[in-house]
């Protein structure tokens, strides 16, 4: 039987005349780290000062002894960043030029010193460089030349610290006669009749050559399905065989909030006459998927089908959650997915200038029904189709390909992060004037490989991108849409301008919580324009999107640092609420929202829900109501007309709706009671004009529209915040301990005025504090009780010293 032995001890980086200790999984920035070399470079404005690591080549050693009886011994790396050459007792063993792959070498009989010398990133890039020509880039960084995370390089999110290290797993295989080389299992459902086609490649040594191996496939199921066992087996001359399994009354594996996901163990193993060889195992779901890009009347769609079922996907974006991203560990991947499952979310993409995330995301994706959309690693960049680069595309793309496709969670390949879109419109096409930029990667090579390797998944070229050049690559009307234009330079409201066929990314930026800033930039007196808060905002003119963004809205705090942090925060949740709910109820012309973004990879102001140590935004809370799968929203309507009722289930159930509607006075007066009755299919939207009479006037700056129903809230104010005639805040707080339970207290407030976008702020309260709700709306004589953990008991005067609302007067 084979055996294997973890390199993950021992390991030694060269510093100068010294040898650090290292860490394997790791990275020189984090051995450098931890041994005092560099300063932390999340905190204040280290980054700049450890830019110097990224440009210097680093060497690891260790000893290497093994004394094994097997025929073969196999030097196992399953991630090298970057350019690597591997040398053991001063021999050459191999090289490598790739993040993005594993890699095998033959050490057959060999001990001694073994040596992993990386060249700095910016070296290879020069060098891949100087044979392929320029290319153009959104930013000055080389990173479209090197197979390497490109937000290594920084981004408008990321800091720049471009890595080398043994960054994933190491180990040794000793093996004799024959091993597994590679399995593709292409799971497929018929009726309810699981089909499971099980190809596997064999690798042999000259004693094992032509010797019949058995091969057997076994699918067991678990918990509920525990009597699940279905096999095949076969005699096998040759290095491949395919076995063919069915499995009757398998359980669909379903999307969180459409079924469960039951997931099956597969197991490979491989036998001589003997005994045992080699074994390989994965746990498997049984599903379809489809996507339908079907044209129709409102041009060419892209609808997510599972199991038969369309599907309106909830998405958000998900970048590497470390700049440092051999950091993240299986518990930090369950911790950051399960955040998202919280906010209602179905569908994580997986952006195209990080990484193909560990096996450990997937496996959490597949056990809480999340959807995974994943791009290939190409994004914001002209890309060389020569070699060295193409050879190394297509063996990263097929490397991943084979080992993702047994996660029943993926459901879409994707060629690239706007590429085609700027080739388009960036000034691309003459600056290249006729040189190769990677159409022939995305048109041609990523879907010939997923053709071949996994054709139960749908490919789409690229994100945006409208399905051919007869169409603009951003049309709204065709196909995947990226949102920008708003952010960069409007107001929110016009995001209910159109409705795009699929919105693959949008966003609104805001700072991190205050805890995060406090660790992040320690003794800085925060304000919008400090030196660390402008050193973590790296996006262009940020902080002045950030001001008008609230300016439209609200007056601009001047020396408020706190009011400002609060407005910022709040305009964000609300920036991308009135995105997804007018798409939302525009169902199933639009079928899918992907918020740009979840998760931050360090402290910074960003577009995320999640910041950088994990605290969730006020927009984290905010998704959780308008990824529900019952929505009411109040849409205003264009010049002249009023404002509209969309009620959305996205739920299995029919939902018979009583709305009622008020229309008050700014004091919280009402002036007018109606009800609506509102009959919702499943998986379907109804939408009602606002009787005229409920309805405040166009304009008004005096009243306002609520309307509720089965606990679902939404508010309508006919003009901005600034303009409208708010009565002062007058709210009453209370701090009640929850009995049995010490960590945990409510913070019960009673509103005797209008209370708008009430917020508690937990980590004011202490950097371990949270609370169970966002951005809430009050009414007079209404109470609501935020349920708080982490801090203890607090006094209700540091609870009122952390609760911000709406207050313009």
């Amino acid at each position: 039987m084979k055996d294997i032995t973890q390199l993950t001890e021992g390991w030694r980086l060269r510093h100068g005349e010294e040898l650090l200790d290292a860490r394997v999984p790791g990275c020189v920035h984090s051995d450098l780290l931890a041994a005092g070399v560099i300063p932390d470079p999340f905190v204040g404005r280290n980054e700049t000062e450890v830019a110097w690591v990224g440009r210097r080549g680093w060497t690891y050693t260790t000893h290497l002894a093994h004394d094994s009886a097997h025929e073969r011994t196999h030097l196992v790396f399953d991630g090298l960043d970057t350019a690597a050459r591997i040398a053991l007792a001063g021999e050459p063993v191999g090289a490598t030029r790739n993040m993005h792959r594993r890699y095998r070498f033959d050490v057959t009989g060999r001990t001694g010193e073994l040596e992993v010398r990386f060249a700095s990133a910016y070296d290879e890039a020069a060098a891949v460089r100087a044979v392929t020509g320029e290319r153009p880039n959104v930013y000055p960084e080389p990173s479209q030349y090197v197979r390497k995370m490109a937000c290594a390089f920084g981004w408008d999110w990321g800091p720049t610290l471009v890595t080398a290290g043994i960054w994933r797993g190491v180990r040794l295989e000793h093996w004799s006669t024959a091993r597994v080389a590679e399995v593709r299992p292409l799971v497929t459902v018929d009726g309810s009749t699981g089909r499971v086609e099980v190809r596997v490649d064999v690798e042999r040594t000259a004693r094992g050559e032509g010797r019949p191996l058995h091969v057997r496939a076994r699918v067991r199921g678990a918990g509920a399905d525990a009597g699940t066992d279905a096999g095949a087996e076969a005699v096998v001359t040759g290095d491949e065989v395919v076995l063919r399994l069915e499995v009757p009354d398998v359980r669909l594996w379903w999307p969180r909030g459409y079924g469960d996901q039951p997931l099956y163990d597969l197991e490979v193993a491989l036998a001589d006459g003997d005994g045992p060889l080699d074994t390989w195992h994965r746990r498997i779901g049984f599903r379809t998927v489809e996507l339908d890009r079907s044209a129709d009347a409102n041009g060419t769609g892209f609808t997510l089908v599972v199991n038969g079922v369309r599907v309106f996907a909830r998405g958000v974006n998900w970048i590497p959650d470390d700049a440092l991203p051999s950091r993240v560990t299986p518990e930090r991947y369950r911790a950051r997915l399960t955040q998202a499952a919280d906010a209602n979310v179905d569908l994580v993409r997986v952006w195209g200038g990080g990484i193909y995330e560990d096996d450990a995301f997937y496996d959490v994706c597949d056990e809480l029904g999340l959807m995974v959309w994943q791009d290939f690693l190409f994004a914001c960049s002209a890309y060389p189709e020569e070699q060295p680069l193409r050879g190394e595309v297509e063996a990263e793309a097929r490397d991943n390909v084979v080992r993702l496709m047994p996660h029943p969670s993926l459901v879409l390949w994707n060629g690239n992060n706007e590429n085609l879109w700027g080739f388009r419109d960036w000034g691309w096409e003459p600056e290249l004037a006729g040189d190769s930029w990677g159409e022939g990667y995305y048109l041609g090579l990523l879907p010939r490989v997923v053709a071949e390797l996994d054709p139960t998944r749908p490919y789409a070229a690229g994100s945006p991108w409208s399905g051919s050049w007869d169409h603009h690559p951003n049309d709204p009307a065709h196909g995947t849409h990226h949102s920008w234009e708003v952010w960069n330079r409007r107001d929110y409201a016009e995001y209910r301008a159109n409705v795009p066929r699929f919105v693959a990314e949008f966003g609104w930026q805001a700072p991190p919580a205050l805890a995060t800033l406090h660790r992040a930039l320690p003794g800085e007196r925060l304000a919008p324009d400090s030196p660390g808060m402008l050193h973590h905002q790296k996006a262009e003119d940020g902080n002045g999107k950030l001001d008008r963004g609230v300016a439209r809205h609200f007056p601009l705090p001047a020396g408020d640092f706190d009011r400002w942090h609060y407005l910022t925060q709040l305009v964000q949740a609300r920036a991308v609420a009135a995105g997804i709910e007018h798409w939302r109820a525009h169902w199933p012309v639009c079928a899918g929202t992907v918020v740009w973004q979840l998760n931050d990879c360090w402290p910074v102001t960003s577009w995320s829900a999640i910041d950088g140590d994990g605290r969730p935004k006020p927009l984290h809370h905010e998704l959780r109501r308008v990824y529900a799968d019952r929505l009411l929203a109040l849409l205003p309507g264009g010049p002249g007309a009023g404002p509209t009722l969309a009620v959305i289930n996205q739920s299995a159930e029919p939902w018979h709706a009583s709305v009622t509607l008020r229309r008050l006075t700014a004091d919280g007066t009402a002036v007018h009671r109606a009800a609506l009755d509102a009959a919702v299919a499943p998986r379907s939207v109804v939408r009602v004009p606002v009787p005229e009479a409920a309805a405040p006037g166009e304009g008004s700056a005096k009243e306002f529209l609520v309307a509720d129903a089965d606990g679902l809230r939404a508010v309508h104010f006919p003009v901005p915040d600034k303009d409208f005639a708010y009565v002062p805040p007058r709210f009453d707080v209370a701090v009640e301990p929850v009995p049995g339970r010490g960590d945990r207290v409510d913070v019960v407030v009673s509103a005797h005025t209008p209370v708008r976008d009430l917020l508690l702020q937990a980590d004011r309260l202490g950097p371990a504090a949270a609370a169970d709700r966002g951005p809430q709306t009050l009414l007079p004589g209404e109470v609501t009780r935020i349920r708080l953990t982490g801090c203890g008991t607090p006094d209700a005067a540091a609870v009122r010293a952390a609760l911000f609302c709406v207050d313009v007067v």
